[in-house]
């Protein structure tokens, strides 16, 4: 029977879609997170009889055919790159962007990653790092004897030292942008990989037409929105039920039709 496999890949489709939304929930205050999004669409269609051919011929085109679907599959986890609220945190290194844009890390190998999560500090060497330890790119380092780190919108570094009146400029934050963010391959750890999908990175200035500006002292928040998520779980709870429920029907029509030939 045809419905017991339908409603299996159905049953399965949501439970795809109960994990996704599970891990969307555990991230909720996960820094610079991106929720992601279950996307299905329908399987093949089995055919019956086709619309818009004779029935027989010398007669006219049927308006309708007949067609059975069956079933549905996962086509894509998407990551929804919507910008974050911002939380102030007054943390000298904690930095966030609004608006488009990436910061750029170096990764193991010397791998370029990428990064939202701009919860910064420095390392023994006094360059500024990512919270695990990824040197930002390019390298920053703050002088000894700095008393106070200012970095205004446009990524400019400036250090105030113990025995100069005038801060200096000590490094440029640039951001890079994707033709398709999407198509990053995420990491874990806040970090992002460039892909065929998403496109080569194209570097450029925070302030900058399409580029966002960063602001110090301020963290961007993860983009989830709890209501959205728990509104998501009840319907997906509701709809893999629902497909347990053409499963037990249909198991109950094939004993009635077994019953019966005995």
């Amino acid at each position: 029977m045809r419905a017991l496999a339908i409603a299996a890949t159905g049953m399965s489709a949501q439970q795809l879609n109960v994990e996704v939304i599970a891990n969307n929930i555990a991230n909720i205050n996960t820094t610079s997170y991106k929720r992601s999004r279950a996307e299905f669409t329908d399987l093949f269609y089995q055919v019956d009889r086709m619309q818009g051919v004779p029935n027989r011929a010398g007669e006219a085109a049927v308006p309708e055919g007949a067609k059975l679907g069956l079933g549905v599959r996962s086509v894509a986890v998407r990551k929804l790159h919507l910008q974050g609220s911002l939380a102030q945190t007054g943390n000298t290194y904690d930095l966030a962007v609004n608006g488009r844009g990436w910061f750029q890390v170096a990764g193991p190998n010397g791998e370029t990653l990428y990064t939202r999560a701009g919860s910064f500090n420095t390392n023994a060497d006094r360059q500024l790092v990512t919270a695990d330890g990824y040197t930002v790119d390019p390298v920053i380092i703050i002088p000894q004897g700095t008393v106070d780190v200012t970095v205004n919108e446009s990524g400019q570094v400036f250090a105030k030292l113990d025995n100069e009146i005038a801060p200096r400029q000590v490094g440029q934050l640039n951001l890079a942008n994707f033709a398709n963010e999407a198509g990053l391959d995420p990491l874990g750890g806040n970090l992002y990989r460039e892909t065929l999908a998403s496109g080569v990175p194209v570097v450029g200035v925070p302030g900058d037409p399409g580029y966002g500006k960063i602001h110090q002292h301020y963290l961007e928040s993860s983009n989830v929105d709890p209501v959205k998520e728990i509104t998501e779980l009840i319907s997906a709870q509701r709809s893999y039920e629902m497909n347990s429920k053409v499963i037990q029907a249909a198991d109950d029509m094939a004993q009635t039709i077994s019953k019966g030939l005995r």
